[in-house]
């Protein structure tokens, strides 16, 4: 079985306690299922203003019930190396094992935490954005293509919106509004809400027209797309892409208008 795993973190107990202190844990209920997930809140916070928020969607890889994968790989080691300065609230919601982000019960589960999230830290509703990557790609697409009024801008890496045909998906993720033309499905939703794509040239797992075909679809569509390529690289797209000088501060450059 084809996976899309964004790979394996080590724990040491010293990381642990140090990603303890930086992502704050918290918990959520969606019936009588307990789900947990982490925060990030920037240095300075005060609930007397209102924060740019980012949801993150990670990969395959960071699946489980630990509520610590999802913070060591992606945006979590970006947020590490500027600590001190990142300006954002950020969530990461951790997706269970076996299951995928584009099915709509995992959807409500990001949404959730990002809504409580956003109660609790003060979030700013014209300042939230959306990121992920690989599987967490694929969840960003769909999310962003059902709730085209909720984010500012987005930053897609590694993602797709067809999966590769070998991949065991679970029967919820296959979206039956994803057939036919689903690139254009996708943009025509998401419409001028600014994109950034980045994608592997040399990715063995998600084919890069993955994310060729969506800045396409969204250039025909009158869309607001950039993209990068990174000639030579593999399915590790998001390292280079989170260490991008430009990524946060292209973030905070877009709020949302009234719509």
């Amino acid at each position: 079985m084809l996976t899309l795993a964004s790979g394996l973190a080590l724990t040491w107990p010293a990381r642990a306690r140090q990603d303890d202190q930086m992502f704050q844990a918290r918990l959520i209920k969606l019936g009588a299922i307990e789900y947990r997930f982490r925060v990030f809140s920037p240095k300075g916070w005060t609930k007397r203003k209102k924060w740019p928020i980012i949801l993150f969607l990670h990969g395959a890889g960071e699946r489980g019930d630990d509520n610590m994968a999802q913070s060591k790989v992606g945006i979590g080691p970006a947020i590490a190396r500027q600590q001190a300065s990142f300006p954002f609230v950020v969530v990461l919601p951790q997706c269970p094992k076996n299951r995928w982000w584009t099915e709509p019960d995992m959807q409500t589960l990001a949404l959730k935490a990002l809504d409580e999230a956003s109660s609790e830290f003060n979030g700013d509703p014209k300042r939230t954005y959306l990121t992920g990557l690989s599987m967490g790609g694929y969840g960003s697409w769909v999310m962003a293509a059902n709730n085209p009024k909720r984010f500012a801008a987005l930053a897609v890496i590694c993602g797709g919106v067809r999966p590769p045909p070998r991949l065991n998906l679970p029967e919820a993720a296959n979206r039956p509004e994803l057939s036919g033309n689903p690139y254009g499905y996708v943009a025509a939703k998401i419409g001028k809400t600014p994109v950034w794509v980045f994608h592997g040239g040399a990715d063995p797992l998600v084919p890069v027209s993955e994310s060729r075909n969506m800045v396409e679809a969204l250039k025909a569509a009158g869309g607001n797309v950039r993209y990068n390529e990174y000639e030579g690289v593999g399915h590790n797209s998001w390292d280079k892409a989170y260490a991008e000088p430009e990524l946060f501060t292209w973030l905070l450059s877009h709020t949302k208008k009234r719509r």
